[in-house]
């Protein structure tokens, strides 16, 4: 990781969870780190902490909400004002609704769709337009995907969620391809976990919280820390290695 010092990472849904998990180990990791979420105040928090942890990078907190491309784009330009422009991206912001197919409300969907699939899309093009026009040619996008991206569960409320996800697996294998033949060294990567212990469930189960924590009881679930560990383990790949897919699951779950 010592080539990244100094340098500069975007994290998307960096409030809570995953996104918090990976912004927090890579200032550990000397990185300048701009995490943006529409709580932004949860962020702040996060960076007063790493300050009094002592860690050499800084987290830079910016609001965003990434449904709204306006606020993308407005981010961008922030950041080539303020820090010359991104080096890494990591697209974690996304969500689920419970939306079935056949009873679904089209906003769930639309929501799910402009964060999970246009929302990351608009990151992943402004980040690459950003490495490009400064030279970057060592710069890589991570996309934190699902295993919802590789099955689809017996389970209606997500399955208009895996669909997005599926759409992450076939954009990111899409990008790895435009890379090569845009003849650059930037790289494209997908880290998909199963079941991480987040909020993600009380989200999705909003109604039922109950429910939201059997999920979690029922067996041993990755933690944010693991992925964020996959995060540094596919940045510190020596520049020949392409990681395309890194795909996560609980020991104990089935499918």
């Amino acid at each position: 990781m010592d080539r990244w010092k100094g340098r500069l990472a975007l994290v998307t849904g960096a409030s809570v969870g995953i996104g918090a998990a990976i912004a927090k180990s890579l200032v550990q990791h000397g990185m300048k780190v701009v995490g943006c979420a529409r709580n932004v105040g949860q962020i702040e928090n996060l960076a007063a902490e790493c300050v009094s942890s002592g860690f050499s990078g800084t987290l830079i907190p910016y609001k965003c909400d990434l449904s709204v491309e306006d606020d993308m784009l407005s981010m961008f330009s922030w950041i080539k004002v303020q820090h010359q422009g991104v080096d890494v991206c990591i697209n974690n912001a996304g969500l689920a609704l419970p939306a079935p197919l056949l009873s679904g409300k089209t906003s769930g969907w639309r929501t799910m769709m402009d964060v999970n699939v246009i929302g990351l899309s608009v990151c992943t093009r402004e980040a690459y337009q950003s490495m490009k026009e400064r030279n970057i040619d060592d710069g890589h996008i991570i996309n934190i995907n699902s295993m919802s991206g590789h099955r689809v569960v017996n389970n209606a409320d997500v399955h208009f969620y895996s669909a997005t996800k599926y759409a992450v697996t076939a954009l990111t294998e899409g990008l790895r391809q435009e890379l090569r033949e845009a003849k650059t060294h930037i790289r494209a990567t997908c880290i998909s976990p199963g079941l991480v212990e987040t909020e993600f469930a009380y989200r999705l189960l909003s109604e039922n919280p109950e429910k939201a924590a059997a999920t979690y009881k029922s067996i041993k679930c990755l933690q944010a820390d693991d992925i964020a560990n996959a995060v540094v383990y596919v940045l510190s790949a020596p520049p020949h290695v392409q990681i395309g897919d890194i795909q996560m699951k609980p020991v104990e779950q089935l499918t």
